[in-house]
């Protein structure tokens, strides 16, 4: 079979001889000869690689869907595969052809230096064999596939969307290939695979303007997906060196599977952090005490304090999961009701469980203020049931839904534990004495142009020296996004005496919120729980405003983020910022003033004041013990449809 393919070589290479004179040329010709014969193939493969692409978008879906379940997604992308009539393995014809042709020329190489023609003699040359000069041949065979790499990465459609991962592979092995063939085979061959490396740029090229790639692929669709699985692969990033092994690593695993060890979860928590304890407290607290309910918390935080508080209660069943491990056990989940803070259900990375269609997730949420201005258009639209603060809430999700043709979801009139307990907190430790001076405390947002950015400044001109102490208390997403603006800001203000000015990065005491006068913030909802809790006012500056749904205007509703600023204190304009040491000092010179204002909006405001645990923790065990009487009902009725077909037969 060779020699029949040697002897078809040699009459494509003998005529271009016979035309050039001279062998390297005709090698030359002879390859771009093979490469025309061999268009409709390259066209071929052009197509095949186009459809991958087309497939690309729908195997990223695949992938964020059944993220971290290898097993699911290489069955779903082969359905996918067989759906389309995609081959994978057709990318590798080409490689074959060229190489099957490589064995053919051997034959051809060898007649033409056998007869011994001047200047053929280099042209046999085996570097393994002959060394000297005819290593020159592998060395250029390597930088003909380099060469070659770098214009597929570029001009190739498949190879232009593939991980960086894949191109170093695809290419370390075409270079790998072409210096390991340039070493064991003669000149005259290897320099044939040095024209066909190069050669093929021109081939790809070619086959580009013959099927366009743009007008067969949706290029926006596969950036988007994309994107989106890239931010997926991006959680939970390693912090150890890339030989260290993850200290957690045995621990999420040990967890991962304890979790699915345990049959009949009917509640499940789900925490980001150990700060969301709080919102779940009210409710967790209440079932335990009427209840014999087990309560499963996962969490992304190894240190959270669920754990310490796991170690009194044995009724609590803590996992630490971490980000990543959390969407695929999120994807299986099975449990009767499912309770989170976090928005955006089964919109990006945490999805509905895709194990039963039967779990009931309940959100709970984590501010007291709108649902439709700095959260995502679509934050609550997959969940059952909102537990929520407010009748506002209650009226913007309601028209939310008729708008946007959205199921209607069950609506709690729940109220706002973490706010009960903080009021309780600060009755029962105020200190009615007065103190050396009074206090202020300003905690803005962290989006940009908040007032550390905009007008921190010009505000402390007008309080330092005034007779005031002064705390500032940054957003803890400011200090992770932005460390050099706040040693920037410490910096100027390092010499003045901290009972005057100090700065507070740790936010889990309340002790500012309680002994504060006077609320400076910007966007930020601690404004009602600081408002709510000790009725005393806050000052809002009014920089640009932090919106998350750019459609917040279509529900016809004014935000409360908007209205309650000028009904829980005062709202100021940064051009008006002259005013702020005035505005300030008339706020602390007559609590009276709003005490009671502030306690009028707040009765209206949120439901079930000093009350709103039992209403959560009883809805939570009512859906429970409904799940069980469904799935009791349901096995009744299979008994007796069995008992009944028995009893035919």
């Amino acid at each position: 079979m060779m020699e029949a393919l040697a002897t078809a070589l040699s009459f494509i290479m003998q005529p271009c001889y016979d035309l050039t004179g001279n062998w390297w040329i005709a090698i030359l010709l002879f390859t771009v000869i093979v490469k025309i014969i061999l268009m409709p193939m390259a066209l071929w493969c052009q197509k095949n690689a186009i459809v991958m692409v087309q497939l690309m978008p729908d195997l990223n879906r695949l992938k964020i869907k059944y993220f971290g379940d290898s097993e699911t997604i290489g069955e779903k992308q082969n359905e996918l595969y067989k759906e389309k009539h995609y081959h994978p393995m057709l990318s590798l014809v080409p490689l074959a052809v060229q190489i099957i042709i490589l064995f053919g020329l051997v034959d051809v190489i060898h007649s033409i230096t056998d007869h011994g023609a001047p200047g053929t003699e280099f042209l046999g040359m085996v570097p393994a064999e002959d060394g000297g000069t005819s290593w020159v041949m592998p060395l250029l065979a390597g930088l003909s596939a380099i060469i070659m790499g770098f214009a597929q990465n570029r001009i190739n459609p498949l190879q232009r969307e593939q991980s960086h991962m894949e191109k170093n592979t695809t290419n370390g092995l075409s270079i790998a290939l072409s210096f390991v063939l340039g070493i064991f085979v003669a000149a005259g061959m290897a320099f044939y695979w040095i024209c066909s490396n190069l050669t093929s740029i021109a081939v790809q090229a070619l086959c580009n303007v013959i099927i366009e790639p743009k007008k067969y692929i949706n290029y926006e669709d596969l950036n988007t997906t994309r994107d989106e699985l890239e931010a997926l692969n991006s959680l939970s990033k390693k912090t150890t060196k890339w030989y260290q092994r993850d200290p957690l690593a045995k621990r999420e695993k040990r967890d991962y599977k304890r979790f699915f060890k345990t049959v009949d979860k009917h509640i499940v928590f789900y925490s980001e952090k150990s700060g969301f304890y709080k919102y779940f407290e009210g409710a967790i607290q209440w079932l335990l005490a009427h209840s014999t309910i087990r309560i499963h918390y996962v969490t992304n935080d190894p240190n959270d304090q669920i754990f310490s508080l796991a170690e009194k209660q044995p009724r609590i069943f803590p996992y630490y999961i971490g980000e990543k491990k959390a969407i695929t056990l999120m994807m299986k989940m099975d449990a009767d009701v499912v309770v989170s803070t976090q928005e955006d259900l089964d919109n990006y990375y945490i999805k509905r469980s895709y194990l039963r269609d039967d779990i009931e997730y309940v959100f709970m949420f984590h501010h007291m203020t709108s649902t439709h201005l700095t959260a995502l258009e679509k934050s609550y639209d997959n969940f059952d049931t909102l537990l929520c603060a407010g009748p506002h809430q209650i009226e913007e999700v309601r028209q939310a839904e008729k708008i946007r043709g959205l199921k209607s979801k069950r609506l709690i009139e729940y109220g706002y534990d973490l706010l009960d307990r903080q009021i309780a907190a600060y009755d029962s430790e105020k200190d009615p004495g007065a103190k050396d001076k009074p206090l202020i405390l300003v905690a803005p947002s962290w989006q940009q142009d908040n007032l550390l950015d905009l007008c921190i400044d010009a505000m402390l001109d007008q309080l330092v020296g005034k007779g005031y102490r002064i705390i500032l208390r940054p957003h803890p997403e400011y200090l992770k996004r932005y460390p050099a603006r706040w040693e920037a800001l410490t910096g100027r203000y390092k010499n003045i005496p901290e009972d005057e000015l100090s700065f507070e990065t740790d936010i889990t005491s309340n002790e500012s919120i309680f002994d504060a006068d006077v609320m400076v913030t910007d966007w930020s909802s601690i404004s009602c729980e600081f408002s709510f809790t000790t009725l005393k006012p806050t000052l809002f500056i009014d920089t640009p405003m932090k919106v998350g749904n750019p459609n917040w205007e279509q529900l016809g509703i004014e935000p409360t983020d908007i209205s309650l600023r000028n009904q829980i204190g005062i709202s100021l304009p940064p051009d008006k910022i002259s005013r702020f040491g005035s505005t300030v000092e008339s706020m602390i010179n007559n609590p009276s003033q709003w005490q009671e204002k502030i306690r009028l909006v707040r009765d209206s405001f949120i439901f079930n004041i000093g009350n709103s645990a039992p209403v959560a923790g009883s809805y939570l065990l009512e859906t429970v013990l409904d799940k069980q009487r469904a799935r009791e009902t349901l096995h009744s009725l299979h008994r007796l449809d069995s008992s009944c077909s028995n009893h035919n037969r």
